[in-house]
């Protein structure tokens, strides 16, 4: 994918983005190779990570059965006594 650097401004450079450039994108600067000024033309990959995913998905998994067990019996109601 291409993108133009349409103009930079403060520490947001705009993005123009798409075939006819119709989409922008506001991105941060930093993240922009060095030396990268307005009129640039920038190529730009984004790829799904599956093997991350999963792990990410087995982390979240494994938090929330921590939850559960540490919830087991609590019903999170307050009763007066």
């Amino acid at each position: 994918m291409r993108a133009v650097i349409d103009r930079i401004e403060g520490e947001l450079a705009v993005l123009l983005m798409g075939d006819e450039g119709r989409i922008r994108v506001n991105f941060p600067l930093s993240l922009l190779p060095e030396g990268s000024k307005e009129s640039d033309v920038l190529s730009i990959a984004i790829e799904r990570d599956p093997q991350t995913t999963q792990q990410a998905k087995e982390r979240v998994s494994g938090l929330m059965e921590k939850l559960k067990k540490k919830n087991e019996g609590k019903t999170g109601i307050i009763r007066d006594q």
